[in-house]
């Protein structure tokens, strides 16, 4: 069974300095139908206007990871990280027994873009951490990228639970397809430019949930970009 959750059915909100799209409920946002998917809780897509951002504040128990679109994103964190994510650079907290952490739009001219990613740990009380792994478009192409996964192989982020976060690039016309293993539920996000699924069309913004369903194919209608979640 595949479900489709378009863009414009998100909940919004309007900071002024932060547009955010909310996937499931989050902040004053609630719908008690949308709460999570499998082990996903939050899936936001924010725009940080220039040199505004997150100030510093607490997360618990938490797997975060940031998935940067466009501009950049300039982070600092308790356990003494200082960085800056840029488009194809994946961001990994274990938020753990506590971290402490703020997020600023590294630039004082141009918008960032980004999917913020809260997936629930295996367990709780871990012990914080952190990780940030470039994934060049070369290595996406016309293919599903592992880019995160319990185990950290194939040079993915080490994420504390049992879900595969695969990402794609294709050009129009490009098709693929992926094989689920067993019972197991998936999540595509649309990051950019429009696809066909199962005889519908979702465009950047829009995603699917899957239960009990052996595979799917992605047709892109233009050239596209894709975050695919494999989750027990």
């Amino acid at each position: 069974m595949i479900d489709i959750i378009r863009s414009d059915d998100r909940g919004a909100a309007d900071h002024g300095w932060l547009q955010s799209r909310h996937t499931f409920s989050f902040a004053d946002y609630y719908n008690p139908k949308m709460m999570g998917f499998a082990k996903l809780r939050v899936v936001n897509e924010d725009w940080i206007e220039p040199g505004q951002g997150f100030g510093t504040h607490p997360h618990q128990d938490m797997e975060i990871v940031t998935y940067m679109i466009d501009g950049a994103l300039e982070h600092k964190d308790s356990m003494g990280n200082g960085s800056v994510i840029r488009p194809g650079e994946l961001q990994r907290m274990t938020a753990g027994t506590g971290v402490f952490h703020s997020e600023f739009n590294h630039s004082n001219e141009e918008q960032a873009h980004l999917l913020q990613i809260w997936i629930l740990p295996e367990r709780n009380g871990l012990e914080p951490g952190y990780e940030q792994k470039l994934f060049p478009s070369e290595e996406k192409r016309s293919r599903w990228r592992l880019v995160g996964s319990r185990d950290g192989r194939e040079g993915s982020l080490t994420i504390h639970q049992d879900v595969n976060l695969l990402a794609s690039e294709l050009e129009q016309g490009e098709e693929i397809s992926y094989d689920f293993d067993g019972r197991r539920r998936g999540f595509m996000q649309v990051v950019r430019g429009a696809i066909e699924v199962d005889g519908e069309t979702l465009e950047a913004g829009d995603a699917l949930a899957t239960q009990d369903q052996e595979s799917f194919a992605v047709r892109a209608k233009n050239p596209a970009e894709l975050l695919l979640f494999d989750m027990a």
